[in-house]
């Protein structure tokens, strides 16, 4: 049980790039759940994986040698899902039905800026991803999804606000 949470069913063995998998399936769930109404999905999918990373991660890496091996991907999934929160709620708030197409932004720049900091790891991000055990396998991540989320937020205000405006 602990390495089908850790490893998210098994997504985490996927190559190259475990994380970017992992944080794809994410965003694909996120949309499906957006496109069948069901938005409230992605929120509740972050508190969830979240939840489940904390309890999972420390059991499977009690086994494991190293403190963030790279199967391990429900941080990524956690993280991923915080930062599509940003978009999600509000898009549902504002009526949009089709995020797959009408409104694409609202989930490819999340999925691009939460791999950008989780790679990167900028700032706080990197001081967490430095921290050993479970800790540090979940917060890093937590934090690159919240920076992933008002990085979005701030680009779609400038998009709207400022260049769309000016586009005519």
């Amino acid at each position: 049980m602990n390495a089908a949470i850790a490893t998210f069913l098994g997504a985490g063995y996927l190559r190259p790039g475990s994380g970017t998998w992992a944080s794809a399936i994410a965003v694909a769930l996120g949309v499906l759940a957006f496109q069948a109404g069901w938005a409230l999905l992605v929120p509740l999918g972050f508190v969830l994986a979240t939840l489940a990373g904390f309890w999972a991660v420390p059991r499977y890496l009690r086994d494991r040698p190293g403190d963030d091996p790279s199967e391990v991907v429900i941080d990524e999934v956690a993280g991923q899902l915080l930062a599509l929160s940003f978009t999600v709620i509000p898009l549902w708030r504002h009526g949009v039905e089709d995020l797959a197409l009408e409104a694409w932004p609202g989930w490819l720049v999340p999925f691009l800026l939460f791999r950008l900091f989780d790679i990167w790891k900028p700032w706080v991000i990197g001081r967490f991803d430095r921290r050993p055990g479970a800790t540090g396998v979940m917060l890093d991540d937590l934090w690159a999804g919240l920076f992933a989320g008002i990085g979005s937020v701030a680009l779609a205000g400038l998009y709207h606000g400022l260049v769309q405006p000016w586009l005519g």
